[in-house]
């Protein structure tokens, strides 16, 4: 288990939101078509909502994520995991960012339309800045176990929460701002930022033991090996080499916008030992990235 099954997790401010059918750009859809999206995602467009990607559809009811109160719940279900994350992911930040603002956190169901596009399953988890929300179907984990043969189990769920979470980190603390995303490429500002926001979320891995519930009791247990390495294996996944392998693509580091699979696990690596402190990715040099 993740959470501590008597830990209070009932506070989420998350929302659930959609409820159309899932939809891409260009009229793809579907589990065959998923490499095919997620090549383009990874590679092409910009994940953390910088721009916009595939036709909207309607926004879609929003509602609360009901019968989320406890831990044991939240490892029961995906979207209650996700909402049990936001209040830790933001007890942690508060810790680190002077004057920090929470992101608005919408689990997709099905898909919704955003100011950076169309939310789905198909297009990924993604932070959109105009917004300060962060957007992610519970389903898109269980494409990544059918495509690319990740684990994708609770702690790398958590992970991929984390990294969006550091893209709202590299927001409001002006990161974004001092370093835009123009272009792509091994030593990009778009992998610096990507690699960035993996070592924040290693950070908070690291730290996640640390956060409590409102009577003291820890929100998470201690990750295991193992949970460790599920997270290390989810973000590897999702370098840009092996996106474009397993797309039967060429690798090509000049379209990259994420960094290699060794890049990511790295970074998540040093975050994890290191801390916040450690995630300085854009005062080095690209040889060191």
């Amino acid at each position: 288990m993740t959470f501590n099954d008597n830990a209070s997790v009932g506070g989420s401010t998350a929302r659930r939101r959609g409820g159309g059918a899932a939809i891409a750009g260009g009229g793809i859809a579907g589990v065959g078509a998923i490499a095919v999206l997620l090549f383009q995602l990874f590679t092409g467009q910009d994940i953390s909502g910088l721009v916009g990607g595939g036709g909207a559809v309607g926004g879609g009811e929003e509602t609360r994520i009901e019968q989320c109160q406890s831990g044991a719940d939240a490892n029961e279900r995906d979207d209650c995991r996700l909402a049990a994350g936001q209040l830790v992911l933001d007890q942690f930040w508060e810790g680190q960012v002077q004057g920090y603002t929470p992101p608005q956190l919408f689990v997709v169901d099905g898909s919704t339309s955003t100011q950076c596009g169309t939310a789905s399953n198909q297009t990924g988890p993604f932070y959109c800045p105009p917004e300060q929300a962060v957007y992610v179907d519970p389903t898109f984990f269980g494409l990544l176990r059918q495509q690319f043969d990740a684990t994708a189990g609770p702690l790398a769920q958590l992970y991929v929460l984390a990294h969006e979470y550091g893209h709202h980190v590299q927001n409001i603390a002006g990161i974004m701002e001092a370093h835009p995303n123009k272009g792509t490429g091994p030593d990009s500002n778009g992998v610096r930022l990507e690699l960035q926001a993996d070592c924040f979320a290693g950070a908070w891995v690291g730290d996640m033991t640390e956060q409590v519930d409102e009577n003291g009791v820890p929100f998470l247990e201690a990750p295991t090996q193992q949970q460790i390495a599920d997270a290390i294996n989810a973000a590897q996944t999702v370098g840009d080499d092996h996106i474009q392998q397993e797309s039967g693509g060429v690798v090509n580091p000049e379209t990259w916008t994420h960094g290699s699979s060794e890049q990511r696990q790295r970074w998540f690596e040093t975050g994890y030992r290191n801390g916040v402190g450690a995630c300085e990715t854009f005062g080095i040099p690209g040889g060191s990235l």
